[in-house]
């Protein structure tokens, strides 16, 4: 496994300055595009909830989708997503965070998550951990349960299996309800 990790990790490139000066992104696009490494990176991170009875699995926008809906088919879970602000058409619960670079804010349908769901956050990378945990804020109130966020790559992670950021019990993320008006139906 050791081998594997270390290919995984090889396959994702450093683009500095990207997308402001002294910020470090981590290209994943190399990892994806190789099936059998891609593959192997979603059994590992699949391998640590296995036996959980995960109900759904929250991809946070945009490569969090590629990340989530993978683990989430593994799983056998559902999928749910998280997005920037105005692009998910019913009604959302919002949160606001702070970034290693500035201010963000994701939005989550307010039926995404269902009562007393098992639930894993997926993203493809974990830094400070606000994203994860902005997108654990707005559901708190629907009792699920928040098992972690997997990551393929985490900033002081030593072993990519384990590399999941525990949610903490107090987001520090400022959230709120947004409605949707909904078009009349036919």
């Amino acid at each position: 496994m050791a081998v594997d990790i270390s290919n995984i990790r090889g396959a994702i490139r450093d683009i500095p300055d990207f997308p402001k000066p002294g910020i470090i992104f981590k290209d994943i696009t190399p990892l994806l595009s190789n099936g059998t490494l891609f593959g192997k990176t979603v059994d590992l991170i699949a391998e640590r909830y296995r036996g959980q009875n995960i109900d759904t699995v929250l991809g946070i926008e945009s490569r969090g989708f590629i990340i989530g809906s993978a683990l989430a088919y593994k799983l056998g879970a559902g999928f749910s997503v998280v997005r920037k602000p105005g692009k998910l058409p019913f009604e959302t619960h919002s949160a606001s965070y702070d970034l290693e670079y500035g201010k963000d804010t994701l939005e989550i349908h307010v039926d995404a998550v269902a009562p007393n769901s098992r639930v894993v956050i997926a993203d493809d990378l974990i830094a400070t951990g606000g994203t994860a945990a902005a997108t654990a804020e707005p559901s708190t109130a629907r009792t699920a349960t928040w098992i972690s966020a997997p990551a393929i790559e985490a900033a002081q992670a030593t072993h990519l299996a384990t590399a999941a950021f525990s949610l903490p019990s107090a987001c520090s993320a400022t959230t709120s309800t947004r409605s949707i008006r909904r078009a009349p139906s036919a």
